[in-house]
């Protein structure tokens, strides 16, 4: 199919806020399939991500929310390649989107590489007792499905967008990094609540 219906494009566009004519070619290659054309626009976004993923960043900046009248608030620092790209409107929502998203969804780490081994090794047994009995080709399916879920529950970048659910943060700052042509690493975050319990302090 050579033409698309220009009300289909707007719909990707306002779905993915990539290009106009980036949105007419993903329809045109998933021949009219708002989906498939979606899935598409990530894959570019993060084949386009992943080559400037070895890029040094050390410029950005750190951003503040204080949420439900100073009930809950959060520091994140976001970095990039450029002071340029860290004064950039696109860049500074993205990370203002952040804030909100981990004041709402309350991630604990930024990556699944942080979580400690004894975390996942003591989720992993809870998972294979829930599903004893059952055959060990299908519980180790089952165990790594509930383990995808718990990354996606506690992680970051595997969290769901609050803001467009089908979409995780990964996607989201990878689609920002097609977009401003610069790497972006999301480097640490602290959120605090009223009321929370903390953690102990590590023995002396």
């Amino acid at each position: 199919m050579s033409d698309v219906n220009p009300a289909l494009v707007k719909q990707l566009r306002e779905k993915t806020n990539a290009g106009m004519m980036d949105c007419k070619k993903a329809l045109v290659e998933a021949g009219g399939d708002l989906e498939k054309a979606e899935d598409i626009l990530r894959k570019k976004g993060i084949a386009s991500a992943s080559k400037k993923a070895a890029r040094a960043v050390k410029e950005g900046v750190i951003a503040s929310y204080i949420h439900l009248q100073g009930k809950v608030g959060v520091l994140v620092e976001v970095n990039c390649e450029t002071d340029f790209v860290a004064k950039n409107d696109i860049f500074r929502e993205f990370v203002k989107d952040l804030t909100l998203h981990i004041a709402a969804a309350h991630p604990l780490y930024v990556v699944r590489d942080e979580v400690p081994k004894a975390t996942i090794e003591r989720e992993r047994e809870i998972y294979r007792e829930q599903v004893k009995g059952k055959p060990v080709s299908v519980v180790e399916k089952i165990v790594d499905g509930k383990l995808e879920k718990f990354f996606g529950s506690i992680c970051l970048l595997d969290q769901a967008f609050i803001k467009n659910p089908d979409q995780s943060i990964k996607e989201l700052m990878s689609s920002k990094i097609a977009e401003l042509g610069e790497n972006i690493v999301i480097r640490r975050f602290a959120r605090y609540a009223v009321g929370e319990e903390l953690e102990p302090a590590p023995a002396a």
